[in-house]
């Protein structure tokens, strides 16, 4: 009997002497069941797979899944950082962006009943945001009228051939827009607007035929834009339908202006079509963001969201503005 209580108290000696480790590393307020484990290290390695994909994810290079990088062997991405910003401040770098619509030769300030307004541009919680609403009474300009406002911000300083350029964009979910897009300067001979990211966040019953699905697209343009000297516009799309409205998430839209003759179109670093212009896309293009009004989506006769949705609905964000530029190893 004896025997076996000496025994007894050795097993639980040695149990208390194996446990009190194990309690001491992983605390003694909780510790990690197999499947909590199990969960921790899948989330992990999703993690990581998602970083080796998209190796760019820093911002030190730009955003392509893996084997997707359209760039020539002997070539680099070098950031442009005159076109390019993280938003991590409070207030917008105004030797890049401009937020006012009119300045610097540009002139237009809205499509009615749409008005660009500089006081709803702003940079805060990382992001850059233009918020939209309805105005607190309509405002007539120029014999035009406007009942809701939103913004445009357009850089300062010109992309050109070669170059990359992507942002990582939430569409504001209503009727407006959410674009990002290049745009030249006016030349009667050629005036050329690249549209890589055109959508808006809600379709309505009044919505053109044609553009039903926008609230889930990623939509590109190249236009020859109408002039005196260019009396027609010309204009080549590319589109693709996303399993999420434009609102929903933060995308990655980008465009490899590759030659005067192709652009390339990237979503969430995976290449999904080219459009070849009408005309050798050849001139310094500056970069927009124009959160506006369209007439082939207006504002329902019940006024839409405007007044129940929140702030946040309410505004198109951009965590990032990036451009590249190849250049030799």
């Amino acid at each position: 009997m004896k025997l076996q209580w000496f025994k007894f108290v050795g097993v639980k000696l040695m149990l208390l002497f194996l446990i009190t480790p194990l309690n001491l590393r992983c605390g003694s307020s909780h510790v990690k069941s197999s499947e909590e484990e199990k969960t921790t290290l899948e989330s992990e390695f999703i993690q990581q797979k998602t970083f080796n994909n998209n190796p760019i994810l820093n911002g030190n290079k730009p955003t392509f899944n893996l084997g997707e990088d359209p760039k020539p062997k002997q070539k680099v991405w070098e950031k442009v950082d005159n076109m390019s910003d993280e938003f991590n401040g409070d207030y917008l770098n105004t030797a890049k962006w401009q937020k006012e619509p009119v300045g610097n030769s540009w002139m237009w300030i809205g499509r009615p009943p749409g008005l660009f307004k500089a006081s709803n541009v702003s940079v805060k919680n990382g992001s850059l945001n233009v918020v939209v609403s309805k105005l607190s009474s309509p405002e007539t300009i120029n014999g035009k009228k406007f009942t809701h406002q939103g913004g445009i911000v357009r850089s300062k300083n010109s992309g050109k051939v070669g170059w990359y350029f992507e942002c990582k964009m939430k569409a504001n979910k209503t009727v407006m827009s959410s674009t990002f897009w290049l745009m030249t300067k006016y030349d009667c001979e050629k005036k050329l607007e690249l549209d890589i990211q055109e959508c808006v966040g809600r379709t309505t019953e009044k919505t053109k035929e044609w553009a039903k699905d926008w609230d889930k697209i990623y939509h590109s343009n190249t236009i020859h834009r109408k002039t005196s000297c260019n009396p027609e516009s010309i204009q080549k799309q590319g589109s693709i339908a996303t399993e999420d409205k434009n609102w929903e998430r933060f995308f990655v839209y980008g465009a490899w202006w590759k030659s005067k003759e192709e652009v390339q179109f990237f979503l969430d670093g995976k290449y999904v079509y080219s459009i070849k212009p009408s005309v050798e896309w050849d001139m310094p293009a500056y970069l927009h963001m124009a959160i506006e009004t369209y007439d082939w989506n207006p504002i329902p006769d019940d006024g839409g969201i405007f007044d129940k949705a929140s702030e946040e609905e309410r505004t198109t964000q951009y965590k990032w503005i990036r451009t590249w530029k190849l250049k030799s190893k």
